[in-house]
């Protein structure tokens, strides 16, 4: 609980307590500008690995760092570039890096010159053990039961199989792409016949072209979950999901379920359109994250395959009650959002409704919140889904208010947790942010119920 009527402290510095750690470089988003269909991975190396397509569509790259945030301005390395003419002479897309059997396997789509949409799947290996520095060769063409278009093949590991996943255009089936899954008996050939996963079908897989596309795989809470892409490139690309019982046969249609409605969308409140072709990985504190490339805008001129803005961006990735996945929306530009749940509230997060800001469970959205670097170790914290606004101190209530320059009532020093855990906020009159009767507001914190109250986790 938390009274009313604390006395005040100044920002610039607090006896007794010291600043929660910070990192060091923050993650901010767009990761990387103009890196489409990012796959981003933690090797056992310790690095981070990012690779994707290029506006140019000409060449395979690769970047790596110690950090997420590191891979914005980590050096990349151009480890092939497509010949002038014939096989391979077309547009070069969607790579993916894969370590097997001891040596590194990029898997990418290329056309031919003068066919530059005739796309098949290649492997590229590596004859070192460092991806930037080593020489790749081709190892060849994936080979599939068809002859036809086909592209964005993932990898992953299940009870001891490797498995391939991809999308493909199949004969007498009118879409542009659905999704298969096979084992993977060699980098390029398949253990037996593939098993067709899904057929772009409802409203929002269709839209512009019937696509489902770009599969990434995530296995967690006792399921196998499959993400991908449908619809047009444009602001309509948007993320469906496959989820299967871990311990199903994965080569069987009928242990898939279909999400009827899209998990991840174009956002107008946070300025992200498209967003789509995403992987997994996980932070330095071994929390899911989501990778994705978007747009910073809706209006596309031409062919938006050829816009060069999809750019690459990270969030993280949360789960239900249930443990399904609850992708949320883009969060936008600026540093990740945060989730800050009270202590004496599991399962609760402060909340954002319209101007108001209270204390209770999602939608995931409106409980996100951003941490913005102030003065002297302060933070203003602002709503995804209102850029531009802050939380602000109005009499001792906490509201949702457009941000100004210079505004003490919207700057908190965080702190450790006074509970003894987790974080805390001290407003510049030195009460402290917490939650009293569903309302956030600011206060002291004298006894351990407020202590708690004003306590938050943060994930």
């Amino acid at each position: 609980m938390l009274l009313a009527g604390a006395g005040a402290v100044g920002l610039g510095g607090l006896a007794g307590e010291a600043l929660a750690a910070a990192p060091a470089a923050p993650l901010l988003n767009p990761v990387v500008r103009q890196r489409a269909d990012a796959q981003v991975f933690r090797h056992s190396d310790g690095y981070y690995y990012l690779t994707g397509s290029v506006p140019e569509y000409d060449r395979l790259i690769v970047r790596r760092s110690r950090t997420l945030a590191g891979l914005a301005s980590a050096e990349e390395a151009v480890i092939w570039r497509r010949p002038a003419e014939g096989k391979l002479g077309g547009y070069i897309w969607a790579p993916e890096l894969h370590w097997i059997d001891g040596a590194w396997h990029m898997y990418f789509a290329a056309g031919d010159k003068g066919q530059p949409f005739r796309i098949r799947t290649y492997v590229l290996r590596c004859d070192g053990r460092n991806a930037l520095t080593g020489t790749w060769s081709l190892l060849g063409e994936v080979q599939t039961p068809w002859d036809s278009f086909n592209l964005d093949s993932t990898i992953f590991h299940h009870k001891g199989v490797r498995y391939f996943c991809w999308a493909q255009k199949e004969p007498g089936i009118e879409t542009n792409s659905n999704l298969y899954l096979a084992p993977l008996a060699t980098p390029l050939t398949l253990g037996r016949p593939p098993v067709r996963l899904t057929v772009p079908t409802l409203d929002w897989e269709v839209r512009g072209f019937k696509v489902a596309e770009a599969p990434a795989v995530l296995i967690r809470n006792g399921r196998v979950f499959i993400a991908y892409s449908a619809s047009a490139t444009d602001d309509r690309y948007c993320l469906g999901l496959l989820t299967a019982d871990a311990d199903a046969d994965l080569m069987s249609e009928a242990s898939w379920t279909k999400s009827p409605q899209p998990v991840f969308v174009s956002s107008e409140e946070t300025g992200v359109w498209g967003p789509g072709h995403n992987s997994f990985t996980v932070d330095e504190q071994g929390r899911d994250v989501l990778v994705f490339h978007g747009r910073d805008y809706k209006a596309i001129k031409g062919n938006p395959l050829f816009d060069p803005n999809r750019h690459t961006r990270v969030q993280r990735l949360y789960y239900k009650a249930d443990g399904t996945l609850d992708f949320g929306v883009p969060a936008g530009a600026g540093e990740i959002p945060d989730r800050f749940s009270p202590l004496d509230r599991s399962g609760a997060f402060l909340r954002v409704e319209g101007e108001a800001v209270g204390v209770g469970e999602g939608p995931l959205a409106a409980t996100q919140l951003r941490q913005k670097a102030g003065p002297a170790g302060t933070v203003t914290l602002e709503p995804i889904l209102r850029p531009g606004h802050m939380l602000r101190v109005e009499a001792g209530k906490v509201v949702v208010a457009p941000a100004a320059s210079g505004d003490r009532a919207a700057v908190f020093k965080r702190v450790k947790g006074l509970a003894g855990r987790g974080v805390s906020f001290q407003a510049s009159d030195g009460g402290y942010l917490g939650h009293r009767d569903g309302a956030v507001v600011v206060g002291p914190a004298r006894d351990a119920r407020a202590r708690a109250a004003a306590t938050f986790v943060v994930s």
